[in-house]
């Protein structure tokens, strides 16, 4: 079974400072919910760098690169076409094309990535069940721990959060209502 137990803090460096004291604990399914971006939490968390801009760009050059040969293939290899002298292809009249098809093959690679690599769409998650986290969106600033499983590991999360300083300890239950 899996549970939450949630620390309020009472602002963005007592937070990030938390975080940081969590994973240097050995703490590490941690999640950080703020009212606004807080740049120190990436690192505190320990994230890695997204793969996103990578797979994006690869998505983009492919698809603008798939409608250029489409484009020089169907004029000038499949059905040659010879209109007044003019020569069977023709660089500029391939390019907005091209661009249109990146931009849109960019687009589906980064919808695509969410849904797949996040898990999207999640309309609930059960630490919206504790009513002062609505604080979150708001002005407060909380820290989840994810824990599986055992009793014992929860109650030094929450000892471990209250040692950190948070205002206010809460524990989610998944399923629980």
């Amino acid at each position: 079974m899996r549970r939450w137990v949630l620390g309020e803090f009472a602002s963005s460096d007592a937070l990030v400072a938390a975080l940081k004291g969590l994973r240097a604990r050995g703490f590490d399914r941690l999640d950080a919910y703020t009212p606004f971006p807080v740049e120190e939490t990436f690192e505190a968390l320990g994230l890695k760098r997204s793969k996103l801009p990578m797979l994006t760009l690869l998505a983009g050059l492919g698809g603008a690169g798939f409608a250029y040969l489409t484009q020089w293939f169907t004029n000038a290899v499949d059905y040659p076409l010879n209109v007044g002298s003019r020569p069977l292809h023709s660089v500029p009249t391939s390019i907005p094309i091209a661009f249109e098809l990146g931009v849109l093959s960019a687009a589906l690679m980064v919808f695509g990535a969410l849904m797949v690599l996040f898990g999207f769409p999640h309309v609930t998650h059960p630490v919206f069940e504790v009513e002062a986290f609505r604080s979150a969106s708001v002005d407060g600033f909380w820290a989840s721990v994810t824990v599986d499983g055992d009793t014992p590991s929860m109650n030094s999360v929450e000892q471990a959060l209250r040692e950190l300083g948070a205002q206010r300890v809460s524990v989610v239950v998944e399923g629980a209502r």
